[in-house]
């Protein structure tokens, strides 16, 4: 019930009630309520009110007891009811709480019990039916069920890890002068010249078949459109109206790989910098980020959770892909929060495989100058040069990247970028300075036929069609023209950066796949929900 009264004479006038106090008690969290329990020497508290759902119950001829989470901790609060209480309770069920939060007496395992005065089934569970069970079921299996599995403790922890390291990583940005921005979803390009796409259409225009006059489809926007496969290029456009800029957003690849490291839909964390002229200052950006995010969240609640449910995990979850265990993700953690990562140049990491061949390593594919870095490359290098903190790798062969990057200063054969690879998950981050002069990105556009030559109809139409200041050698970028306009019209130096974020979170959370990191995941053949 709330309170009202009015705030004074004028308002008593104009008869307008003001909402002074409330009598709303905010129920408890059980993370809070455990956390507090244990730093206080109190013997009860006050009433509190909790909610949460069943996740064991056991009753009695005299007493029930009932283990209580609420997705907030791995660990649930005991809950001691009477017979009658705990009646019509059944595992699953969800459930609101009242009583007395207190110390229990020597020698229980707990320290503390909830004595339950009044106690209302909210919802009820049925246990027959419901396919989350208490044994043990396989990351395939959960995936089918995306609407039930973050019911589980561990995959509720792994919600509260996004979400905490996307408030650590926003208030960096906050610090540093960062912009956040949104940019567009629906776009008119592939910005990486490369990949498989989502096109955009309408199911009105579908169903209508509208045409042209010439017999052509009309498409909803005028012509083909896609689902952004990187924010980078737009992200370029506003950088250099309000300076540096970052954004989280989804990012969408028509790709049928069928790996525990590829979605179709996921989330890149991307930011540009200007008036920045080397690549290590983006690298230093990056290092600062991550290694701040990690020294605020390890000690946290949250990870130390994650990392006791490594150390009990069963021998089943143990076996399971891309599992660790609670040291080797206590060391991730560590190795992440540390500075000064190693920056090794991408022909030195040639040479050092190379020379882990001669001594004796195996690999799958054979290291060489031209045909890149594998998985199994990546992995090496990590472990050789981090020892548990991530490695720069930079400076790549220009045609192993996109055509946006600008050559390494001094050199033609390499650009300056970089790939941050971490143990064991490979790359996490790619990034680069952008070409800022207008022909020397037009000559790489043209070198990779990336520009088009005029139609008839262009050529007779002229300067109506398309400006001259707008061709090179006779040619134009067709949908990528508007992109050619940010060095046509006050470019400055600037490079950026995109971290798979999802895969950021697998990295953090000990887990094999980033399907299990995703609340519903997409990928080849499987939207499910």
């Amino acid at each position: 019930m709330n309170t009202w009264r009015g705030l004074n004479h004028r308002t008593l006038r104009a008869n307008l009630p003001v909402r002074l106090t409330s009598t709303f008690h905010k129920p408890a969290n059980i993370a809070s309520l455990l956390k507090s329990s244990a730093e206080s020497s109190a013997e009860s508290s006050p009433e509190i009110e909790v909610n949460g759902y069943v996740r064991t119950i056991r009753k009695q001829k005299r007493i029930a007891f009932a283990a209580v989470g609420d997705g907030s901790s791995l660990q649930p609060v005991q809950a001691v009811l009477t017979p009658e209480q705990a009646l019509s309770l059944s595992t699953g069920d969800s459930i609101n709480l009242r009583g007395k939060w207190q110390k229990c007496p020597p020698g229980k395992a707990q320290t503390h019990e909830l004595q339950v005065t009044e106690a209302t089934r909210l919802g009820y569970n049925d246990a027959t039916t419901n396919p989350i069970q208490k044994k043990y079921q396989s990351p395939e299996f959960l995936r089918t069920l995306p609407h039930l599995r973050s019911r589980l403790p561990f995959n509720a922890l792994v919600l509260h890890l996004r979400s905490q390291v996307i408030g650590s990583i926003t208030n960096f940005f906050n610090k540093e002068g960062f912009v956040q921005t949104h940019p567009p979803i629906i776009t008119s390009s592939d910005c990486e010249g490369a990949g498989e796409v989502f096109t955009v259409s309408s199911n009105a225009s579908k169903d209508s078949e509208q045409k042209s006059d010439d017999g052509e489809v009309e498409h909803f926007f005028r012509s083909p459109k896609y689902l952004t496969v990187s924010s980078q290029l737009h992200l370029e456009a506003l950088a250099q109206s309000v300076g540096n800029v970052w954004t989280l957003s989804p990012t969408f690849r028509a790709e049928k790989s069928d790996t525990p490291r590829h979605l179709s839909e996921f989330y890149m964390l991307e930011g540009e910098m200007t008036f920045v002229d080397d690549a290590n200052q983006v690298m230093d950006v990056i290092e600062n980020m991550l290694s701040t995010m990690a020294r605020d969240l390890q000690g946290s609640h949250t990870v130390q959770q994650i990392l006791q449910a490594k150390s009990t995990q069963t021998s089943e979850e143990a076996a399971e892909e891309g599992a660790v265990t609670a040291e080797e993700l206590s060391r991730r953690w560590q190795g992440m929060a540390q500075s000064d990562w190693p920056r090794i140049q991408y022909a030195q990491a040639i040479e050092t495989l190379e020379e882990a061949m001669k001594q004796g390593t195996v690999f799958h594919f054979t290291p060489s100058w031209e045909e890149g870095l594998q998985a199994e490359h990546e992995r090496f290098l990590a472990e050789h040069f981090g020892k548990g903190q991530p490695v720069f790798v930079t400076d790549y062969p220009i045609e192993q990247k996109p055509f946006y990057m600008s050559k390494t200063p001094g050199r033609d054969r390499t650009v300056a970028c970089f790939d941050l690879l971490v143990p064991d998950l490979c790359e996490l981050i790619g990034g680069s300075m952008r070409e800022h002069d207008l022909s020397a990105i037009q000559k790489v556009m043209q070198e990779r036929g990336m520009l088009r030559t005029l139609t008839p109809e262009q050529q007779a139409a002229g300067e109506s069609e398309i400006p001259d200041h707008k061709l090179y050698e006779g040619k134009h970028a067709g949908t990528l023209d508007w992109y050619l306009d940010l060095r046509r019209y006050g470019s400055v130096p600037h490079g950026g950066f995109g971290l798979g974020f999802d895969r950021l979170l697998c990295y953090l959370a000990g887990v094999g796949s980033i399907r299990d990191v995703v609340a519903f995941p997409r990928w080849y053949g499987r939207c499910d929900c």
